[in-house]
C-alpha cells in the first residue's frame, strides 16, 4: 500500500467541512462516502486522472484543513480542495430573506464547493428523478456495488462506475436495482456524451445548462441540481422539486407555492437563488407533512433485492 499524497490549506474563514460536503453523500449507505469516528470526511472519486479516496479533516484548534489522496487522480484532487471546500464562492451581496435571517447568522461560514465532476453528480441525479429519496439512494447503492470498484487506499469507499461500464448495464440489470426505463435512458444519454458533458462544464453555467438539457430526459431540475454540486452555481434552483417550491413558499409568505410562484419569490436574490433554497432547507422552515409520504414503488423487479 503505497502512501497517500497529502496536503494542508488554511481558508481565510471557519470552513465547515462537513456541511459543505455532506451534499454529496446519498443516504446513510452511500458506498462513496464515509464519516469516519474522528470527523474526517471520505470520499471515492472518478478524477479525469483515474479513481480516487479523499479524506478530509477539519482542524478547529488550528482553522487547518488536512487532506490524504490515494489513487491516480490524488494531485488532482488536492489540487481542488479549496474549491471543493468553496473558496471560490463569493457570497458577498446576499441579503437573506428577513424569515431566514437568523438561520443565515448560523450558518454564516457555509460555501458552495464544485467538485468538476459532472457526472459524479449527473448520475445520482438522474436515478433520484421523480422516485422516493429511499428508491433513489437504494438503487444508487446497488448501482455502486455491482458495477462501480472500490477506490484506492485502505478506506471502505467505492468510486461509481465509468461511463464505458454505464453503457454495457443491459436494460434487464437496471430494472433489478431497481433503475425504471425512464431513469436509465437518459443515463445511457449522458454516458454516451460523457465526455462532451465533462468539457461543458467548464463553460457558462447558461449554456451548460443548454447543453445538458439537451439530452432526452433531462430537465431543469436535473441540470440545476448538477449545477449547483459539481459546478458551485449559487443561482441554481431546483424547479420541478416535489418539496421545494412548497417549502420555500412556506418558509417566506406562509404558504406552499407552486414553481412559478417560487420564481417570482426567488427573483430579487439572483444570483444567489440557490442560498435562499439552502437556507430554508437548513432551517427546516419546510411546510408541515401532514398528508401521506410518497410510498416507493413496489411493482419492478429487484425491489427485495439489496
Amino acid at each position: 500500500m503505497t502512501d497517500p499524497l497529502v496536503r494542508t490549506w488554511r481558508p481565510d474563514w471557519p470552513c465547515p467541512v462537513g456541511q459543505v460536503l455532506g451534499v454529496h453523500r446519498r443516504g446513510a449507505g452511500d458506498p462513496t462516502y464515509r464519516v469516519l469516528a474522528d470527523g474526517s470526511h471520505v470520499r471515492g472519486m472518478r478524477t479525469p486522472e483515474g479513481p480516487t479516496t479523499l479524506v478530509v479533516a477539519p482542524d478547529r484548534a488550528t482553522g487547518e484543513v488536512h487532506a490524504r489522496a490515494w489513487g491516480a487522480g490524488s494531485a488532482w484532487v488536492l489540487d481542488r480542495v479549496p474549491r471543493l471546500l468553496g473558496a471560490d464562492d463569493d457570497p458577498s451581496g446576499f441579503e437573506p430573506p428577513a424569515a431566514l435571517a437568523v438561520t443565515h447568522r448560523r450558518h454564516q461560514h457555509w460555501r458552495l464547493g464544485a467538485t468538476d465532476l459532472v457526472m459524479e453528480s449527473l448520475v445520482p441525479t438522474i436515478i433520484e428523478q421523480k422516485v422516493t429519496g429511499q428508491e433513489a439512494f437504494a438503487g444508487f447503492r446497488r448501482l455502486v456495488r455491482r458495477y462501480g470498484e472500490p477506490a484506492p487506499g485502505p478506506l471502505d469507499v467505492w468510486v461509481q462506475p465509468d461511463p464505458e461500464t454505464i453503457r454495457r448495464v443491459p436494460s434487464w440489470e437496471w430494472l433489478r436495482l431497481p433503475v425504471d426505463g425512464g431513469r436509465s435512458r437518459p443515463l445511457l444519454a449522458a454516458a454516451r456524451a460523457a465526455d462532451a458533458l465533462e468539457r461543458a462544464g467548464a463553460t457558462s453555467y447558461a449554456e451548460f445548462d443548454r447543453r445538458l438539457r439537451s439530452l432526452p430526459g433531462i430537465g431543469v431540475w436535473s441540470s440545476a441540481e448538477v449545477r449547483a454540486t459539481a459546478l458551485g452555481d449559487a443561482d441554481a434552483v431546483s424547479f420541478g422539486d416535489y418539496h421545494v417550491a412548497k417549502d420555500v413558499g412556506w418558509a417566506l409568505v406562509g404558504e406552499a407555492v407552486d414553481d412559478d410562484a417560487l420564481a417570482e419569490l426567488l427573483e430579487p436574490y439572483r444570483p444567489h437563488r440557490h442560498r435562499v433554497q439552502r437556507l430554508v432547507a437548513a432551517a427546516g422552515l419546510g411546510r408541515p407533512r401532514r398528508g401521506p409520504r410518497m410510498a416507493p414503488r413496489t411493482h419492478l423487479p429487484g425491489r427485495a433485492h439489496r
